[in-house]
């Protein structure tokens, strides 16, 4: 599926397409858009990466990563990127969104709650998931239902 980026663009950011990836279907990585995110002086300011589809990874991970230079936090820009990415993920035909982050992440969990979602639950993450290895134990867990979009 070919899609114009041109869409993914606020009044104070865009998103820039740096790649796309395949996935790997045997370590259930979902194909994915990765974007740089920049301020409309082309400064940028992070990156965020949204990931297509559904599964148990996904559903601890999330299907969109973000994170904001230190310089540019607290003017909304991960949250602004989100609702970028929501519309590129409607012409996925997807139907909701799962971002998470860390129970002790204030500034991500402000993001979920400025982009619109619902805090489903705060799981502790499966033994053989591969955040267990980096030290994560447990997720806070926002759907994005986006027919609200």
């Amino acid at each position: 599926m070919v899609i114009n980026m041109e869409f993914l663009k606020g009044e104070d950011i865009y998103l820039k397409l740096d790649k796309k990836t395949a996935g790997n279907i045997r370590k259930q990585w979902l194909p994915a858009y990765h974007f740089t995110i920049c301020d409309m002086h082309g400064d940028q300011v992070g990156g965020c990466d949204l990931r297509i589809g559904y599964n148990k990874n996904a559903y601890y991970g999330g299907n969109i990563g973000y994170h904001i230079n230190e310089n540019y936090r607290g003017h909304h820009y991960a949250g602004k990127a989100c609702l970028l990415l929501f519309q590129l993920a409607k012409k996925h035909k997807m139907d909701y969104l799962i971002i998470t982050c860390n129970p002790d992440n204030h500034a991500s969990r402000r993001t979920c709650e400025y982009a619109g979602g619902t805090l489903e639950e705060i799981v502790e993450i499966p033994e053989d998931n591969d955040m267990r290895k980096i030290g994560e134990t447990e997720k806070c867990i926002y759907r994005f239902s986006l027919l609200n979009y």
